[in-house]
């Protein structure tokens, strides 16, 4: 049968009835407050001065903290890491912890202690969360800011950065702050585990190459304009990207190579050098005369220093199958393959009119065979000269 006018809705019923359970508890803790604070008086005079003062001191701090940062004009120097950490304290967090004073120098309710505890375990939980992300963000920064880096793979690296340690960050603060809650947090912690497991195993590829970007960006083992050698290439870094490097090769070909398989090679950087060292190794005849060997180390000397280059070392090496060998070690002081590959040359040349004055001759690989008669003689590989033709011819 249709309702009546007169009959109330079965949601217009419970309302009234949640109001007059709510009056009696309201009016309970209205009383307890009462009596707490006609009780805890001067406590609690004190108490709240105290909170007070310790609130605008908190506030006073990060405005100076904040002030400090914005004039500091290094932003990875350490003063400004921590003055901007000391920026970040929220007011949420300022005001609980001059409630949590407050809590701490009286007897409140058991109630409202247990409110204000829980209010500030949130707050100092979520405030530590938000400290520490700004130092490790500042420091990771500091790290990779230590000279010269690629800027454009810093940025996009530290999204990702700035992804993972908030997302760590902040889930470790959940599962405290519902751990103080009472919450069981173990079935929460399992799937997060699971969770990350599969995501890793899935992109396992993709993060192996962005973290071994992370790696070359902060432990810097070459960066953009580095000559570089790897397995049986020798090029220039032209960019440094999250997922591969770009190199140009000597011969003028682009080399890209993914950053994680690059690491795993032995990488030789010529750009970090502050000499090059160049070994000459001269071949004299066996029958040079042994004065000239002799005074040869300081001759040679003499042609490394006139050409701008750092003698090292010159001297007898060897007696190999056809030669003499001498040996001559110089350093060039320069980074510049061009300036080193130009006094290499003018050395060299200075060596062969060295050799050419003092008429040093180099030696040429040979080797002279001998024949025997059947008699034993030795049959010579070159005709005799006439005349001893003809002596042989008369007798």
């Amino acid at each position: 049968p249709p309702m009546s006018a007169n009959t109330a809705s079965p949601t217009a019923q419970i309302v009234p009835e949640i109001a007059e359970g709510m009056a009696p508890r309201l009016e309970r803790y209205w009383n307890l407050l009462v009596e707490w604070v006609q009780g805890n008086l001067l406590e609690l005079t004190i108490a709240v001065a105290a909170a007070v003062l310790l609130f605008f001191a908190l506030s006073w701090l990060r405005r100076v903290a904040a002030r400090i940062a914005r004039a500091s004009e290094h932003r990875s120097a350490m003063k400004s890491i921590i003055a901007r950490t000391l920026a970040r304290t929220s007011k949420f967090f300022r005001v609980m912890v001059a409630l949590e004073l407050v809590n701490g120098f009286t007897n409140a309710p058991t109630p409202l202690a247990r409110t204000i505890e829980v209010l500030f375990t949130i707050s100092f939980v979520m405030q530590v969360a938000v400290w520490l992300r700004e130092i490790i963000l500042s420091l990771i920064e500091r790290r990779a800011s230590d000279g010269d880096t690629e800027h454009e793979t810093l940025a996009s690296a530290m999204v990702l950065i700035r992804l993972l340690v908030s997302f760590g960050l902040f889930a470790i603060a959940a599962i405290v702050i519902l751990d103080n809650l009472g919450v069981n947090i173990t079935g929460l912690v399992a799937g997060l585990g699971v969770g990350g497991i599969a995501i890793g195993l899935a992109a396992q590829g993709i993060f192996s190459d962005l973290f071994a970007a992370i790696s070359i960006i902060f432990d810097k083992p070459f960066r953009r304009g580095d000559v570089i050698s790897y397995d049986t290439t020798t090029a220039t870094v032209e960019k440094i990207g999250m997922k591969s490097t770009r190199l140009r090769a000597l011969s003028g070909e682009t080399k890209v190579i993914s950053n994680s398989k690059l690491l795993e090679m032995e990488i030789t950087n010529f750009t970090v050098l502050t000499f090059r060292r160049t070994t000459y190794t001269l071949t004299l005849v066996y029958n040079t005369p042994t004065e000239k060997i002799a005074r040869l180390p300081g001759m040679l000397e003499a042609v490394v220093e006139e050409n701008g280059a750092r003698f090292v070392r010159a001297g007898f090496a060897s007696f190999a199958a056809s030669s003499l060998d001498i040996q001559l070690t110089f350093d060039v002081d320069s980074t510049d393959y061009t300036e080193v590959f130009g006094k290499r040359h003018s050395i060299g040349l200075g060596i062969l009119d060295l050799l050419r004055r003092e008429k040093i001759e180099m030696a040429y690989p040979t080797q002279t065979t001998y024949t025997a008669a059947p008699d034993g003689t030795l049959v010579m590989p070159y005709a005799p000269p006439a005349s001893m033709a003809k002596v042989r011819g008369k007798s």
